[in-house]
Parts: C-alpha cells; sequence; structure tokens
C-alpha cells in the first residue's frame, strides 16, 4: 500500500465500509490482501494461485453487493480466501487451516457469509439456485450469486445446475471465474469453448440497457455512467453476445477484465439491474501478483508452507505415496501395453504427470467429472484394455452408482488409485478421505488392498493391474511413509506370540499399532499383531485366526459405519473396532489421529483397558 493511502483493511468495517472507497483506494487495499495471502499462505499452507487471481473480483462482488443479504455461493470455497479477508475474519486469517483456526473452505457455521459449504466441485449453481427459488417464495428480492471456476464448468452437476436456472425466473447471478486452469490445465470441447469466447467482440444489449441500470444505483451509479460514456468501447469490453448460455435461458455479460475492478463493478452492476438469470464471464490469471504462482499456477494450487522470496516449496513432493504411485503405474506400462491412466483434473497432484508424458497416447484427463471417468473408464475396460483411475477419497465418493451401475454388474477390470484414503489433516471435513471404505466394500466385485508403505504399494498396484479382476482398489494415504512395519506383502503379516489379545490394522497406522504393542511389553502386556493389506473382501483364513484369542482390537483409519473391523466384528463378536465417527474437523494428521484413539499412545491406552478387562 502506499504511504498516502487512507485506509488500511484493519481500520474498515468489512464489507459494509467497502462501498465508501473509491476506485483507486479499493485497488491499493486489493494490494494489501495480496501481500496478506502471500505471507498467511507460505506459513500455513493452503490455496495460493486460485485466491490471488480472484482478489478484485471478490473485492467488486462486495462493493456491489450486500452480503449476506445477498447470498454468495463460492464453487469451489478453496478461491473465496480474500472473501473471508473481507468479511470480518480479517483478525483470525492468521489461524487459516489451523487447529482451532479458520478453515481453508467456505463454511456456514464460521461466518454468516458463507452461504453455502464448498469443498467439492461444480455444486455452486445447483445451490444458488436453490437460495434464490427460496428467495422469490418469500418475497426477498436479493440475489444469489455462484461464483465458479471455469475448471468447475468440466463437471456434470455444473450443467444441470445451468439448465434449471436459465428458466427459473429468479435473481441468480453467476459468475464464471476463467483462467483456463482448475488444478491442472483445463480440457475439453468447454474449455476451448470459452476459450474462443475471450476473444469475441459482439454486443450484448444497447448502451441504453446498461445506463438506465446505473441510473437507478445510489452513489457509485453516475459516475460509473459518465466513465461508460466517455469510452466508445466499454460496451465492447464488458459486453457481448454468447449464443450458449442465452439459449439456456441467461442474460450474458463479458468477458471482464477480472483484475481491472472498474470493469467488473460495471459489469455486476449491470447484472444487478436485469431481472432473471444472469450470467457473467470474468477472466483472470491465477496466481496474479506472484511470479512464482503465476508460472506455475497448477503447483501453487495446494502447496505447503514456501520461502516467499524463491517461492521455493518446504515439502519436498517426490517424497510421497502419490509420487511412488505414478512412478510405479509408468514401469507397469512399459510393460504391459493395455494399461491406461485416467485422472479428473489432477495429473500433477495424483502423480500421474509423469506418465502423461511418457504414454501420452495412454493418458486422459477427463476434467473435474468423476462420474464420466469411472464409466469411461468402463468403456476402455469392454475393449480389453486395463485402465488405471487416481482420484482422491474424497472425489470417488462422487462416482458411487457408476462404480455399481457401468463397472460392477459388468465385471469389468478397473483400477482405483485412491490417493489421500483416510486423513488428509487441515483441508478439513470435506475431503477427509474416510468414506471410500465404507463405500466400496458395498460394491459386489470389489478387491481392496491398503498398503502400509511403497514397497506394499508398488506390489499392491502390480497385483491389481496384472492379475485381479473387477473393480480393484488400491488406497493410500497423503504425504510420504511413516514407520515400516512388518515384511512388504499383499496379503497380511502376522506375528504371533500366543498372547491373548491381538491388535490388528492396515494403511498408515500400522506403523503406530507396532509402536503400541512395544510400549505395553515393556508393561508386560503382551499382545499379538496383525497387518492386513488385502483387507477386503473379508477373509475366511482371518476370521479363522481372529477366534483364538479373547479379544480383537481392530484400529482403522476410517468411518466405522461399514468398516472393515465392523464386518468382522458381525462374525467375530470378539472383534472390537475403534474407527471414526461423524465428520472429523481440520487440524494436523497427527493431531486427529490421537484425538481419535488411532496414535500410538492412545492404542497402548485402549489395548491395556481391554487387556485388564478380559
Amino acid at each position: 500500500m502506499s504511504e498516502t493511502s487512507k485506509y488500511k483493511l484493519s481500520s474498515l468495517s468489512l464489507p459494509r465500509d467497502l462501498k465508501k472507497l473509491s476506485i483507486n483506494e479499493a485497488n491499493e487495499l486489493c494490494g494489501e490482501i495480496r501481500e496478506i495471502l502471500i505471507s498467511t499462505v507460505s506459513k500455513t499452507g493452503g490455496h495460493l494461485a486460485s485466491n490471488l487471481g480472484t482478489v478484485e473480483l471478490t473485492m467488486a462482488i462486495h462493493r456491489v453487493f450486500d452480503s449476506p443479504k445477498d447470498r454468495i455461493v463460492w464453487d469451489v470455497g478453496h478461491q473465496a480466501y480474500t472473501h473471508k479477508i473481507l468479511t470480518g475474519r480479517l483478525g483470525d486469517f492468521q489461524t487459516l487451516r489451523q487447529d482451532g483456526g479458520l478453515s481453508g473452505f467456505c463454511r456456514p457455521d464460521e461466518s454468516v457469509h458463507d452461504a453455502f459449504i464448498s469443498g467439492h466441485s461444480s455444486i455452486a449453481v445447483s445451490a444458488a439456485l436453490g437460495i434464490a427459488c427460496a428467495m422469490k417464495a418469500s418475497g426477498d428480492n436479493h440475489h444469489a450469486i455462484a461464483v465458479v471456476g471455469d475448471g468447475a464448468a468440466t463437471g456434470g452437476e455444473f450443467f444441470e445446475g445451468l439448465n434449471n436456472a436459465g428458466k427459473s425466473d429468479t435473481n441468480i447471478i453467476v459468475i464464471m471465474n476463467y483462467n483456463e486452469m482448475s488444478i491442472s490445465k483445463n480440457v475439453g470441447a468447454f474449455a476451448k469453448y470459452l476459450s474462443q469466447m475471450r476473444t469475441k467482440d459482439s454486443y450484448h444489449k444497447t448502451k441504453s440497457v446498461v445506463e438506465r441500470a446505473l441510473d437507478r444505483t445510489p452513489v457509485v451509479g453516475k459516475p460509473l455512467k459518465k466513465t461508460i460514456r466517455s469510452s466508445k468501447n466499454a460496451f465492447k469490453d464488458i459486453l457481448l453476445h454468447s449464443t450458449m448460455f442465452e439459449d439456456f435461458g441467461f442474460e450474458f455479460i463479458g468477458p471482464i477484465d477480472g483484475h481491472n475492478l472498474s470493469e467488473l463493478e460495471r459489469g455486476l452492476l449491470a447484472a444487478k439491474n436485469i431481472n432473471g438469470p444472469v450470467f457473467v464471464q470474468v477472466s483472470t490469471v491465477k496466481g496474479k501478483g506472484y511470479p512464482p504462482a503465476e508460472k506455475n499456477p497448477g503447483e501453487y494450487h495446494g502447496i505447503g508452507s514456501f520461502e516467499i522470496k524463491t517461492g521455493n516449496p518446504d515439502v519436498v513432493t517426490s517424497d510421497s505415496f502419490s509420487s511412488v504411485f505414478g512412478m510405479e503405474l509408468c514401469s507397469l506400462a512399459k510393460s504391459n501395453k493395455k494399461v491406461f491412466a485416467v485422472t479428473a483434473a489432477m495429473k500433477y497432484a495424483t502423480g500421474l504427470h509423469t506418465f502423461a508424458k511418457s504414454f501420452p497416447d495412454r493418458f486422459y484427463d477427463v476434467g473435474i467429472a468423476e462420474q464420466h471417468a469411472v464409466t469411461f473408464c468402463g468403456g476402455l475396460a469392454s475393449m480389453g484394455y486395463t485402465p488405471v483411475f487416481a482420484v482422491y477419497s474424497t472425489f470417488l465418493q462422487r462416482s458411487y452408482d457408476q462404480l455399481i451401475h457401468d463397472l460392477s454388474i459388468e465385471h469389468s477390470h478397473v483400477v482405483l488409485g485412491v490417493d489421500r484414503a483416510g486423513l488428509v489433516g487441515e483441508d478439513g471435513e470435506t475431503h477427509q478421505g474416510i468414506f471410500d471404505v465404507g463405500l466400496l466394500t458395498s460394491i459386489p466385485n470389489t478387491i481392496i488392498y491398503s498398503p502400509s508403505c511403497y514397497a506394499e504399494l508398488k506390489l499392491c498396484l502390480d497385483r491389481a493391474v496384472n492379475e485381479d479382476g473387477g473393480i480393484c482398489a488400491v488406497r493410500y494415504p497423503r504425504g510420504s511413509q511413516g514407520y515400516i512395519f512388518g515384511k512388504p506383502t499383499t496379503d497380511y503379516y502376522y506375528e504371533n506370540n500366543s498372547a491373548d489379545i491381538l491388535v490388528c490394522t492396515y494403511g498408515r497406522i500400522a506403523g503406530n499399532a507396532s509402536r503400541a504393542c512395544a510400549v505395553l511389553k515393556n508393561k508386560d502386556i503382551k499382545a499379538d499383531i496383525l497387518k492386513l493389506v488385502r483387507i477386503f473382501p473379508i477373509s475366511d483364513e482371518i476370521i479363522d485366526i481372529f477366534k483364538h484369542y479373547k479379544a480383537v482390537v481392530f484400529f482403522e483409519e476410517s468411518y466405522i459405519c461399514g468398516s472393515i473391523g465392523e464386518k468382522y466384528s458381525a462374525v467375530c463378536p470378539n472383534v472390537i473396532p475403534v474407527a471414526l465417527s461423524g465428520f472429523i474437523r481440520h487440524a494436523p494428521v497427527s493431531t486427529l489421529l490421537d484425538e481419535n484413539g488411532l496414535s500410538a499412545e492412545k492404542m497402548a491406552e485402549k489395548i491395556e483397558d481391554i487387556y485388564n478387562a478380559t
């Protein structure tokens, strides 16, 4: 901010005071916001590039509209950091994604300005339309505003929402933030269509439409009208015709320069004064204002802490389950020409960028469209190929029907690389990968592996690709491997010391279980341990082992309803499941494991209690 600036964010009552500022003052605040975003995310980690790209857009929305009376739905909430800053959370912003601090996504229980929870893509138009219809039914003339990234427009629900919103006769405004990126580079026909529209140069409506709208807008209307009249190209810059969106039933405004606050406010004021559905296209640069993020927006989409001056992240991403998965899949593809790789806009995040470079003819990024991805894999499998779909656990939930209807019934051989399985930490409730086990085990013809280390991940992926049939899921956690316990295998590892209690677990927390047993051994408490790797289908061999014990304590980094431990307890009354309940808040993974009884210390306490009770 310049020394002559009259205002700083901390001196304002936000968002109310934003409307009092001149354009120059508001632009200076945008500079201050970028400094806050870079400084904070460099310490806390989070979504940087997407938020740097929406600073002016968010400022304009809050200057033109009246939140929370006008309801803003962000799709996805990872681009709403500036929204948080401008709605009374500036003082707490340094706690972003920290234990007990602000969420990295929108949460209505965090602020009245967060109209709808949004951690998954392509939902904003549907949610905003529901809100708009409710407003109309109650006689409320305020607006429901859906802010959608163009990456989210690759998801089918976006178009389902548009199809209904365009004919709704409600005050819904859809703002498309076009930056040619979701997490990876956008793909598909719609991305090409938006790119072509960016250069289109035709009029949407006559000049008088917007001038009449500005006449009805207090305070800022007349100055903006004067500015528009002074520029013969103003309407060419912000208003153009778009057959596609008009065919959906929307009035269309755009494309607007998303970093020009004056243009943004003119366009949004016009949208506000049109009765009925309006679609506004805004063009932005992802990572705007921070050169490393502008150069590599994919790398700075979701990032750990980093050094601001150099842009170097603290986390070495090559040491992770995701990168090992990607490299091993490349190795398998060299010897097996039938192997294809599929991702839903997650080429880098799931470690498939190496595969994409090595085997471009066998790699498909389908955009943020998990349902399509699964059925697409089914089509490949029907022709004798072996598709491997790499997807976050939390996003696999979106394709449940397709897994049943388009894969399982056909007994199609499709491999799922279920990334971020288990607790993911700071991304919180919407991203914790704790439901995939219950989801997948309810589907016939499904095999699930849960490796605990890199060596097991390689073995399981090889077996899933080259030996198994049906749906084969290999699930693995975020980040790097920890304490390695037992011989790597694709079945199970069993240490039998003739104890009365057996500890059973799988995946990342197997190391914690081993350490817990070592702690108890020092207290003269014996417990045998069994590490499952092929966790489903339920094994008769494992049931026979369980029957020899007074108690089997089954620790599991999964939602308890539908968990593996629960399934074994249904046939073995001596099995005691210890798993996760409900939605899990955002905090470091180590903290969450401890809170939920899955750290080595808490496991030892639980085992000791059961030992003393038997």
